[in-house]
């Protein structure tokens, strides 16, 4: 009889514990909530409270050129010419050109001139060339600009720019012939704006004559001149 007392108590005993316990373990995990609950709504609150930078960026009104589409350009140009034993002697022309692309173009020249004495004529005082001393050259080239970039005058202007090669055939009327000329060179090309240029160019015609001997002539040309785009 005192044992069957015994186990009835204590399996109250037990009862009790196991309910003691799990109520101190449910109000943990009650009180672990609430903690996260409160820390989360504590972290929105200082989210929210963050202000957000909102830059005020005040534009400029950029104005900007516009850039002719124009193909064709147009010059004149006055330059000194090494005729070959004639000296070296004023010449004065003209150019037209149209730009197949950015970098190649096709152009037309036409330069005229007046040949000088030689040594011999003027030692001897016997001209070689008893008719017309008028000189002349017309040709058609290819061109290239290999190095675009900008001139700059002092820190605060500039320009567009360009080096440019050419080569080209033509023909040259001196000494009452025409002789077939092969045509090399290059320049430089300022581009003041979108209509004109300023142009220093070198080129060299190379040609066949017979006038004191039978040999190849190479007359040297050095020019400037300007060009409208149009």
């Amino acid at each position: 009889m005192e044992i069957r007392v015994q186990r009835i108590f204590l399996k109250l005993f037990l009862c009790v514990c196991f309910s003691a316990s799990c109520g101190l373990s449910y109000a943990a995990e009650q009180e672990t909530t609430e903690d996260n609950q409160n820390s989360s709504n504590s972290s929105g609150d200082e989210i929210s409270n963050i202000k957000v930078f909102d830059p005020q960026v005040v534009r400029r009104d950029v104005d900007k050129d516009a850039i002719d589409t124009e193909n064709w350009e147009i010059g004149a140009y006055y330059g000194v010419i090494s005729i070959e034993d004639f000296g070296a002697n004023d010449i004065v022309g003209g150019t037209i050109a149209y730009h197949v692309t950015e970098d190649l173009f096709v152009v037309a020249n036409y330069g005229q001139s007046e040949a000088d004495l030689t040594s011999a004529e003027i030692l001897t005082g016997i001209s070689v060339l008893p008719g017309d001393r008028s000189y002349s050259h017309y040709d058609i080239s290819l061109g290239f600009n290999i190095l675009p970039g900008e001139g700059f005058l002092g820190k605060d202007i500039a320009f567009t720019s360009n080096f440019y090669l050419l080569a080209g055939l033509g023909s040259t009327n001196f000494a009452g012939d025409n002789h077939s000329t092969a045509v090399i060179g290059g320049g430089y090309q300022v581009l003041f704006n979108d209509w004109m240029s300023f142009n220093v160019s070198l080129r060299d015609y190379i040609y066949k004559i017979e006038i004191v001997g039978a040999k190849t002539a190479s007359d040297l040309e050095v020019s400037t001149g300007f060009t409208i785009f149009f």
